[in-house]
């Protein structure tokens, strides 16, 4: 049986891996949204497509660019800590 402490454990680093992953992405969709922000604010252009094209293709690369990196760091998370909790090696 799994003990409340080891579950606890088990999720808070489940939610600090889904953390560290979705960084790169959500401060590349600040950082693009600032820039389109600033950049319409200074042109009074007020084009929806404006907004979500430049954004949309700042997240593709960074996903591109960052895929290895989290596909590591999951498949470390499952086999050092949900792998031996299954098996019954907690």
């Amino acid at each position: 049986m799994l003990s409340e402490a080891v579950f606890y454990d088990t999720l808070r680093q489940g939610l600090w891996v889904a953390v560290i992953l979705s960084l790169p992405i959500l401060t590349v969709a600040l950082v693009a949204g600032l820039v389109v922000g600033l950049f319409q604010a200074l042109t009074s252009i007020q084009e929806m497509t404006l907004t979500f094209v430049p954004k949309l293709g700042a997240i593709v690369v960074v996903y591109w660019v960052s895929m290895g990196f989290m596909t590591q760091s999951l498949v470390s998370f499952f086999q050092d800590e949900l792998v031996p909790l299954i098996a019954g090696g907690f």
